[in-house]
């Protein structure tokens, strides 16, 4: 073990030298790697692993490569504390102590009570809120888009609703072309992700540009109303809530207990301000809806 110990080299700066993270540089972690690969996913040895592993591991994707890089993570992290040096990251994330077949337990519950939230709220709002209603249809699309869609896709369509909300319900042919052009760019913005480089420092500007539109955007609206619309100070308090939360995202660090880390935490603390804009969506949708059938009755 002193002899394992003694081979750890800190690569603090190598990113120049050698893709990866510090932790799978590590000539320990390497070594391991390949040495369990050799010994156990082979030959009659993978059949055994085959034989031994959980069906809901092999369902899952998990290899016997796989499962010799989350063991050797968990030596490669066992040296460094021994040796009081810094948790390292693998491939580019922290080590998560893994449940069944999820790597990220935490963030995998917080993601679908998320989903939960969303879908419960939805079906309050479809619910209370007639379809009649200017903004039923745009507000059901966006809950959908919530559960299935990644963050880029929620941020462009909470920047539509507002356009909608905004500018669409006098305006509609400024919607669709507002809408045309967040869907090229959606799809610029994948379609670069997914097929020339997976830049994590381009999509994370992308995502905070985007969300400063919508934080303007729907403040500047939300303060115009406040006096005429008193449910606005529920999407005022949904935007600085979010852009709050946000930070967490911005946040890096060992996940706590080896389960918890700050993209887990932020899922968990949005559940909340979910239930709240879709309580602001509900008050609007049937202010808009008085509102109209107002008008209708004074034509």
């Amino acid at each position: 073990m002193a002899g394992r110990a003694a081979r750890l080299v800190l690569l603090a700066g190598a990113a120049a030298i050698a893709s990866g993270s510090q932790g799978d540089r590590e000539p320990v972690y390497r070594d391991c790697v390949l040495q369990c690969e050799e010994r156990n996913c082979s030959g009659g040895a993978l059949k055994h692993f085959r034989s031994r592993q959980p069906i809901y591991m092999s369902l899952a994707g998990w290899t016997c490569p796989d499962d010799c890089k989350y063991e050797c993570m968990w030596v490669t992290v066992g040296l460094y504390l021994q040796e009081g040096h810094k948790v390292p990251q693998f491939h580019g994330k922290w080590p998560f102590s893994r449940f069944l077949f999820f790597q990220e337990p935490a963030s995998a519950v917080a993601s679908f009570l998320n989903g939960l939230a969303s879908l419960v709220m939805l079906c309050r709002y479809r619910t209370s809120v007639p379809a009649s209603s200017p903004m039923y249809h745009t507000c059901v699309a966006f809950a959908w888009k919530m559960d299935y869609f990644c963050a880029s896709t929620v941020i462009l369509h909470s920047v539509y609703l507002c356009c909608v909300r905004t500018v669409g319900l006098q305006r509609p042919a400024v919607a669709s072309a507002f809408r045309a052009l967040l869907l090229l760019m959606l799809t610029a913005h994948i379609s670069y992700l997914s097929l020339i480089r997976f830049d994590y420092g381009y999509n994370l500007a992308a995502n905070v540009a985007i969300g400063l539109v919508n934080m303007v955007w729907w403040l500047a609206w939300c303060l115009r109303n406040q006096r005429r619309l008193p449910h606005v100070r529920k999407c005022v308090a949904v935007v600085l809530l979010l852009q709050g939360l946000s930070l967490l995202e911005l946040l890096d660090f060992p996940p706590l207990f080896w389960v918890l880390d700050a993209h887990a935490i932020w899922h968990i603390s949005t559940i909340p301000v979910h239930v709240l804009f879709f309580s602001f969506l509900e008050d609007d949708s049937l202010y808009l809806l008085k509102e109209s059938e107002a008008k209708f009755k004074l034509d």
